[in-house]
């Protein structure tokens, strides 16, 4: 499952936006109904999970936690109860909480962007310090795809 993309949208007064035609065509082709929304550990946006892609998350948390050492079972609580279940309405529309909207800057516009297995949901026009420069993109990636290579 990829999504890739970035798509600007309009929210409704009743916190309502819908997904990108894009993003639910990937959706139905993995026959993914069920999402689940939580806000990114890092940064002011909110990350959207296909069902299975959550699931496998939580998984692979908990094999890395143990439940008896109660700071990593603190983490792995805090981590999956601050979700919420989404589902697309007959529309192709998701609801936004009011919760979710404020935590990440939200008011009127969102930006989806497609991050491979998930979907951000950025507050429109307040991601672009989020990013690197050009420059630095270029730089960082370089490293990047050098490290252990030969030639």
């Amino acid at each position: 499952m990829r999504f890739l993309g970035n798509i600007e949208a309009r929210i409704d007064a009743k916190g309502r936006v819908f997904l990108p035609a894009a993003f639910r065509k990937v959706l139905q082709s993995e026959g993914e109904e069920l999402l689940v929304l939580r806000k990114d550990v890092h940064e002011d946006c909110l990350v959207l999970y296909p069902q299975s892609v959550w699931a496998e998350q939580m998984d692979f948390m908990r094999s890395k936690l143990n439940r008896w050492n109660r700071q990593q079972q603190n983490i792995f609580r805090q981590f999956v109860s601050e979700v919420e279940n989404i589902s697309l309405d007959g529309s192709g529309r998701i609801l936004l909480s009011k919760r979710f909207m404020e935590v990440a800057g939200i008011d009127q516009a969102v930006r989806f962007i497609g991050v491979g297995d998930t979907i951000e949901i950025w507050a429109a026009g307040s991601n672009s310090e989020q990013f690197m420069s050009q420059d630095d993109f270029s730089k960082a990636l370089e490293g990047l795809m050098n490290e252990g290579t030969n030639g």
